[in-house]
């Protein structure tokens, strides 16, 4: 096999400036009023020689990495609220949606985003996501197995208890149905 290429950490020429510079250079950034020739002069009289095509690309990826951040923070917001909202919500499966879609938005992302993940590493995660959505189906069908023998369970106790008194059981096997119905319903509307 062909020898893998490493990947190495992207580091420019402000990255090495001191942190007072580079907080310099990001407020800035902020400023769309400013431009980059703006900053490297700025710079060049405070004795930082740096070309306006380097503060661009570290513009570039400063507003990558904060693009990410606030994406995240956004999916983390919104996956909060539904749960607050809707307690009896499956997070799991939330999550594992947003998983998918980030992995999915990674895959078909520039060619920057493959070289960062190999086709097999790629290939992994979605085999194990796939796995996490077979043992939550498996769970699921379990605990349908276990509830349903848990109802037939109730209904032949009662019927034991309640034989001498068949108007009683009658209401009763009626009230254990609707809550089986109902159960029976959230389970299969996951």
């Amino acid at each position: 096999m062909g020898k893998q290429r490493q990947r190495t950490r992207i580091k420019s020429r402000i990255d090495e400036l001191p942190e007072e510079i580079r907080n310099l250079v990001d407020e800035r950034l902020a400023d769309v009023n400013i431009t980059y020739r703006e900053i490297a002069d700025e710079l060049k009289t405070k004795g930082y020689e740096i070309s306006k095509s380097s503060i661009g690309r570290y513009a570039l990826r400063q507003g990558a990495a904060l693009s990410r951040l606030n994406q995240a923070q956004e999916q983390t917001k919104v996956l909060i609220n539904a749960v607050k909202k809707h307690p009896d919500t499956d997070y799991t499966e939330a999550g594992m949606q947003i998983l998918m879609d980030s992995l999915v938005r990674s895959i078909t992302m520039a060619q920057e985003a493959i070289d960062e993940m190999p086709p097999d590493k790629a290939g992994r995660l979605m085999v194990a996501i796939s796995r996490t959505a077979i043992y939550k189906e498996k769970i699921r069908a379990d605990l349908t197995k276990g509830y349903k023998k848990a109802i037939q369970e109730v209904k032949r106790e009662l019927s034991d208890e309640l034989k001498n008194e068949p108007e009683l059981f009658t209401k009763m096997l009626s009230l254990v149905d609707r809550v089986d119905s109902k159960v029976t319903q959230q389970l299969e509307g996951d």
